[in-house]
């Protein structure tokens, strides 16, 4: 099974929760329930180091913010 968790940058947070979702019923699972994990921030794939999911948030380790308006998608599979 793949879900998916969107949202969209609002060029100030690092942090997102399950409220910050859209396309209706998105919630970003428990990390320990799923097989694998990527992270897309305006398209392009991150790296696990830049990143940390626990159950309902996403935080973003980077330095710089995502721009406003920059797609944020969280693919979460499981086996």
């Amino acid at each position: 099974m793949v879900y998916e968790f969107y949202t969209i940058s609002d060029g100030c947070r690092k942090i997102y929760t399950n409220n910050d979702g859209i396309e209706g019923n998105n919630k970003i699972l428990d990390p320990l329930t799923v097989s694998y994990t990527s992270l897309f921030i305006n398209g392009v794939l991150q790296p696990r180091e830049n990143y940390v999911i626990q159950e309902g948030k996403l935080l973003l380790l980077t330095e710089d913010i995502p721009i406003l308006g920059a797609p944020i998608v969280l693919q979460m599979i499981k086996l």
